[in-house]
């Protein structure tokens, strides 16, 4: 375990060395490391470019599979609230971090702990403002397309 979590340090480091921001993750599969990532959004400006988000992505295309069960994902710091909906979405049960969202607001990472205050938020006292619009009577449902699949 130690050593996968000393890659996800190295991966950061050698990130935040890069011009990049100190987020390494490495996501291991039967004691061998399947895939890793950065965050590369100064690179790809993409803001889901997150280095858990990259190591998930790559496996799954190697794999050709979305169920990343059995997985465990190792991160130099504590996933922000898009990395870990997609660990759910990827069934990757076990999660391992370093350093915490609190530990990232201290030095002026501060989105996640933003974002993680916002979720515990009802809906219309968020910032983001989501409102619901409802299928007219005569559009078609895409729930109910794919719930008769």
């Amino acid at each position: 375990m130690k050593q996968f979590m000393e890659r996800a340090v190295q991966l950061a480091i050698a990130n935040v060395q890069e011009g990049g921001q100190p987020f390494g993750a490495v996501l291991v599969m039967d004691e061998q490391i399947i895939a890793e990532g950065v965050n590369e959004l100064h690179v790809v400006h993409d803001v889901s470019g997150h280095a858990e988000l990259l190591a998930i992505r790559r496996a799954q295309q190697q794999l050709q599979t979305n169920d990343l069960s059995g997985f465990t994902m190792y991160a130099s710091g504590e996933p922000c609230a898009m990395c870990l909906s997609a660990m759910y979405f990827a069934n990757i049960k076990d999660i391992y971090y370093c350093e915490s969202v609190k530990q990232a607001a201290k030095v002026g990472l501060d989105k996640s702990k933003f974002i993680y205050n916002e979720l515990k938020k009802d809906r219309a006292e968020r910032t983001v403002s989501m409102q619901q619009i409802p299928l007219e009577s005569e559009q078609q449902s895409p729930m109910k397309v794919w719930e008769s699949k």
